[in-house]
């Protein structure tokens, strides 16, 4: 079943990385990337354009949401649970940045390991953090969704503690923290819509919409849900972990953890909390639209002040992450639709702004703004490469990062009420920071004389440099110029999804 083998090729990849001796820690690191690659291509297999996900009926009731793909076997029959695993248009192009991210990070490592010798051990723990990823993209069942999210976190703890930078272990452990606070929460949200509803089914929970949960039941299980998910994204101010983790954690760890890690957060925000609580969604939304903008703005003004460059890109992915949270909570189709390109656009632009910053201080030794001065000197083409990089994440037309946050606030604009217009008006302001405090950091670091730090940096770019940001570089220009790719395979599944979640 391809399904199952979108997630067991890689939990066998990182078996038989961490099983090789470390004498051939490159082989390895080759094998996994092998890996890592074949689970690329059967991701990309998930894809149906035939069936566009609509709901499933039987004798005239409706069931449920009909994915793309589907598998669904008894998992543990005298509790009621099955591992039910599907996609469809909302999910899939999250599995496929997944598989795509985690291939050119085990790529990146063939060529630039933190530490040489134990390569094939980070290889292996980047393979299973794409299994909890991608499971909990994959599943349709709430106990199953809460495993995947769990598995995610020792790995990634590790990831940080064992290779990031001089103050890797205080990182980790407050990325533990937090996240185990969040999962609390979660496990309590998830059992109480299980016990209330009587079935952990989310394709039966998403159909019901809510029926059979009263107001009180909803509301409460939506918060419960919705900060387990904040802290996670991480959405202001449940954030503070997140600078932290970036900037002690190595390149192939930021991009994992900025490009695709977050989305659980937002996904689940969606598929489960939105989906499954439609009225506590809708009791919550102006607070989650305050908190959304608080974000923007907050992160903006931070991003503004931050000297450290890498402190700097992480603090954005707030203010990013703030948008997708924006779009989700005006519940409209334009709004959802702003958040799932938003999502897919933040992985593209800032998992290749990781990859970017990993290079200059690999080469400057040092990511302080103003050690970094005239990097265009020494090395035009990384400097050009950054230039392209932070214009797409500012949201300039005709790259990714636009049609998320311009159609947050349109969609902001169209729902009815003066909070929302002045969300917008003050979402809006914060994309003008957004321009701003990445034009400082071009001017700080690719402009003026080069600085001693970077005056004697080799300029030169390295094959495998290129074959891993090139990829990233054109999905940011494509998704830009034909956003359909994210929203055409996106919008049948999620106008099933929400026709009787949320009144349009």
């Amino acid at each position: 079943m391809i399904l199952v083998a979108v997630l067991a090729i890689p939990a066998l990849g990182a078996l038989v990385a961490a099983a090789i001796p470390a004498r051939a820690d490159r082989a390895a690191r080759l094998v996994g990337t092998l890996f890592a690659a074949a689970t690329f291509v059967v991701s990309l297999l998930l894809y149906d354009a035939g069936d566009p996900g609509w709901f499933r009926y039987e004798g005239g009731r409706r069931l449920g949401l009909l994915p793309w793909r589907e598998l669904d076997v008894a998992w543990a029959p005298g509790l009621d649970l099955r591992f039910h695993l599907g996609v469809d248009g909302i999910s899939y192009p999250l599995v496929v940045l997944t598989t795509l991210l985690t291939l050119l990070c085990c790529g990146y490592t063939l060529w630039r390991v933190p530490e040489p010798g134990r390569g094939r051990l980070l290889v292996a723990l980047l393979l299973v953090i794409e299994v909890g990823i991608l499971g909990v993209f994959l599943a349709l069942d709430l106990v199953l969704f809460f495993v995947f999210f769990e598995v995610v976190l020792l790995p990634m703890y590790a990831v940080i503690a064992v290779w990031g930078g001089p103050d890797r272990r205080h990182a980790a452990r407050k990325f533990v923290l937090y996240t185990l606070f969040g999962s609390v929460l979660l496990l309590v949200g998830v059992f109480a819509v299980v016990a209330a509803a009587g079935t952990s089914d989310l394709v039966t929970l998403t159909a019901q919409a809510g029926a059979g949960l009263t107001r009180g039941t909803q509301l409460a299980a939506f918060i419960l849900l919705a900060v387990a998910f904040a802290v996670k994204s991480p959405l202001w101010p449940l954030h503070t972990w997140l600078p932290d983790a970036h900037t002690e954690a190595p390149t192939v760890g930021s991009v994992i953890l900025a490009g695709v890690l977050l989305k659980m957060g937002t996904y689940g925000l969606i598929r489960v909390a939105v989906g499954v609580l439609p009225d506590g969604a809708a009791r919550a939304a102006p607070v989650l639209g305050v908190l959304a903008v608080a974000a923007i703005i907050v992160g903006s003004l931070v991003c503004l002040a931050q000297s450290e460059l890498k402190r700097l890109i992480a603090y954005s992915s707030v203010s990013h992450m703030g948008f997708v949270l924006l779009g989700i909570a005006t519940l409209n189709p334009i709004g959802i639709s702003a958040a799932l390109i938003g999502n897919i656009a933040h992985g593209i632009i800032t998992g290749l702004l990781f990859f970017l910053v990993g290079a200059i201080k690999d080469r400057a030794h040092t990511g302080e703004l103003v050690d970094l001065g005239g990097l265009r000197e020494p090395a035009p083409a990384l400097a050009g490469i950054l230039g392209f990089a932070a214009i797409a994440s500012l949201g300039l037309p005709g790259l990714a990062g636009f049609w998320g946050e311009a159609f947050a606030v349109v969609a902001a604009v169209r729902n009815e009420g003066p909070l929302w217009t002045v969300l917008a008006v003050l979402a809006a302001v914060g994309g003008a920071l957004t321009a701003a405090y990445f034009l400082r950091l071009l001017r700080r670091v690719t402009h003026g004389p080069a600085s001693p730090a970077v005056a004697g940096m080799p300029g030169r770019l390295h094959a495998a440099e290129l074959i891993v940001w090139g990829p990233l570089v054109v999905l940011a220009l494509v998704v830009g110029l034909v956003p359909a790719l994210v929203v055409g395979v996106a919008e049948p599944s999620v106008s099933a999804m929400f026709t009787e979640v949320v009144a349009w």
